[in-house]
């Protein structure tokens, strides 16, 4: 049963609903469906289902451009409504026909929507019928067909039996007989003659002959016996000795420790002068891709390929001055490959080229054309803005505002930093650090890598260098109690800050990533930041939607934890293959808050969102 559909603006104004259907929807279903799918160009998808507890709907939806309409309707996930997309094609069609921008009320509508339902319904149980009696002769005709085959056979053997015959019987039979024999792989040459010589086309002449077949076979097995008798009379060759190595028992001159000693506290004995690096690139406004390109890129190449159709010169002006009445899918089709070519160019994933093009498809289907304007243009144009609103945060990313709200409350703002292996966590984290101290911001790090052999020390190097304190337990210890304990001597020390690392892990590790969940659960962390490395592609798609998933799957929390925000890294060595970022941000729906962009603590920036947007359609 229909639930609910709805008709409303662009612009979230509600211009008329269905009052006969159902109850009141539970939860908040259309919210929803703008929200995380509609806003986030996902309106390329067939439905989208909306799970909550004690409710479970299945939504579908259909635009207007030309008018700025959305035609929403809302069903039971459990049921399988055939006719919901022909109805919204009928109401989309009726209530463009009456539509007006200064009306607000459509109460007219209710009886149209009525007819149609009917009309869709009724459509739906005549192709039910037709299918089932289209079925029915169908089977009896096979079982009729398959007995006449059954009778036609044994006559036809009873026929080849008796020998008698017209000349068309027995050529028949000869065919059988030749098909019998290819159809076996065992077909000879020698047989077949021998049987059209005689003109004897009784089926004995189709039978094998074992003796002609034993002979064959021995025959062949004697000269298989021959080459095994050859090959076994040759000697094997004999492999060369293997030389027994000298080793040197000399002890070496150099010194191979190099490490400093530590007492059992972790404190060094020897001081580290601070680093003094200067400003951090956070608190500047740069370019963060390379504009090493020309800012207008050759779009007579993008045209010829676009508009490659077999139309005149003067055709193609004209539509040009003139403009197109309406934009359909297959005059978008061409400029939409060419642009998801190019997005795959620059590190996009393909699952996300495709649904971005398939978002700004229905986006564009059926708008006018303007006036001197070309459809690639077009569609770069809607394309850039799918982006930028994709790219730009939803939320607050303003860490240092947060840090001080924490500290009214006297409490430390907790970060985890989350990724795979070798992505550069600890050297982030570091960055992460120094711009906060450059703040005024007291910091502590906490050593919770207890898995991987070397973690503690590379953390403890960089907290030494930046003069910061860490709280460290060794090896082979519960990170989520360690990063417990750090949190309470950071409030006991009346630390602003606490950055925890984490261990390296890949999506599919469930026993690290139970571990990370634990983590995250005991300690409420105020921010849980994904890095990741910007070199990535497909594999963007797969480590972030599977994070969130075992966060989700593993947690005991009703209502876990996800990933709030995204640190890409190694943006330095990418030039203009920017798209991992566009990837990771439409995977999780979480901002990217810092780009690592060197090895020094001061490369750290923010995502330009105008540049990457740039760079991707160049």
């Amino acid at each position: 049963m229909l639930e609910q559909l709805l008709i409303f603006t662009r612009g979230g104004l509600i211009l008329w609903t269905c009052k006969e259907l159902g109850n009141a929807l539970r939860g908040s279903p259309i919210d929803t469906l703008i929200r995380s799918c509609l806003l986030e160009e996902r309106s390329g998808a067939a439905s989208y289902n909306y799970d909550v507890p004690g409710a479970s709907y299945t939504l579908k939806w259909t635009f207007h451009n030309e008018l700025g309409l959305v035609f929403v309707a809302v069903y039971q996930k459990i049921l399988h409504l055939l006719y919901v997309d022909d109805l919204l094609a009928m109401v989309k069609r009726e209530f463009s026909v009456i539509y007006d921008p200064k009306r607000m009320v459509y109460d007219d509508f209710d009886e149209t929507f009525r007819q149609l339902r009917r009309e869709a319904e009724a459509r739906v149980e005549e192709m039910k019928k037709s299918k089932q009696v289209m079925f029915k002769p169908i089977s009896s005709l096979g079982k009729k067909q398959g007995q006449q085959m059954q009778k036609s056979g044994f006559k036809g053997g009873n026929g080849k039996k008796s020998g008698g015959g017209e000349s068309g019987k027995d050529g028949a039979d000869d065919d059988n007989v030749k098909t019998d024999f290819l159809e076996n792989g065992h077909s000879n040459g020698e047989v077949i003659n021998k049987g059209k010589e005689n003109g004897n086309h009784n089926t004995k002449t189709g039978a094998f002959d074992v003796n002609k077949l034993q002979k064959l076979q021995s025959k062949g097995g004697k000269k298989a016996n021959v080459v095994v008798n050859k090959v076994s009379k040759e000697e094997p060759k004999k492999k060369p000795a293997k030389k027994n190595r000298v080793w040197v028992q000399s002890p070496p001159e150099t010194k191979l420790d190099f490490t400093d000693p530590v007492s059992e506290n972790g404190d060094a004995h020897m001081a580290v002068a601070p680093v003094v690096e200067g400003a951090s690139m956070m608190d500047k406004d740069e370019v963060v891709s390379s504009d090493s390109e020309t800012e207008d890129e050759d779009e007579s190449e993008t045209d010829k390929k676009v508009d490659s159709k077999k139309k005149g010169w003067f055709t193609s002006m004209f539509q040009s001055i003139a403009g197109k009445a309406n934009l359909e899918k297959a005059d978008l089709e061409p400029a939409l490959r060419a642009l998801k070519d190019r997005l795959m160019t620059k590190n996009v994933a393909e699952e996300i080229a495709e649904k971005l093009c398939e978002s700004v498809a229905v986006s564009l289907e059926g708008k006018k054309l303007a006036s001197f304007t070309r459809i690639s243009s077009t569609v770069q144009a809607a394309m850039e803005d799918a982006l930028v609103r994709i790219l730009t945060p939803r939320r607050s990313i303003d860490i240092l505002r947060d840090v001080h709200f924490a500290k009214e409350q006297h409490k430390p703002y907790v970060v985890v930093f989350v990724g795979v292996n070798g992505v550069g966590k600890s050297t982030n984290l570091a960055k992460v650090a120094y711009w906060l101290q450059q703040h005024d911001i007291n910091v502590m790090m906490a050593a919770c890598d207890t898995f991987r052999s070397g973690a503690v020390e590379q953390l403890r190097t960089h907290a030494r260098r930046l003069q910061i304190p860490i709280f460290e337990k060794g090896y082979e210890k519960d990170p989520a109690i360690v990063a417990k304990e750090a949190i309470q001597e950071a409030a006991r020390n009346g630390s602003d800050v606490v950055l925890v690392d984490t261990a390296g892990r890949m999506q599919d590790n469930e026993p690290l990533m139970r571990a990370l969940s634990k983590l995250i659960y005991v300690n409420s962390p105020d921010l849980v930041l994904f890095v990741g490395e910007a070199l990535v592609g497909n594999d963007a798609v797969d480590q972030l939607s599977k994070f969130n998933q075992k966060l989700t799957d593993l947690s005991p929390s009703t209502s876990p934890r996800l990933i709030d925000g995204i640190l890409l890294t190694k943006f330095d060595t990418i030039d203009d293959k920017v798209g991992a970022a566009l990837s990771m941000v439409y995977i999780s729906g979480a901002p990217v808050m810092f780009i690592g962009c060197g090895q020094s603590y001061t490369d750290l920036k923010k995502l330009n969102v105008k540049s990457i947007v740039k760079t991707l359609l160049k």
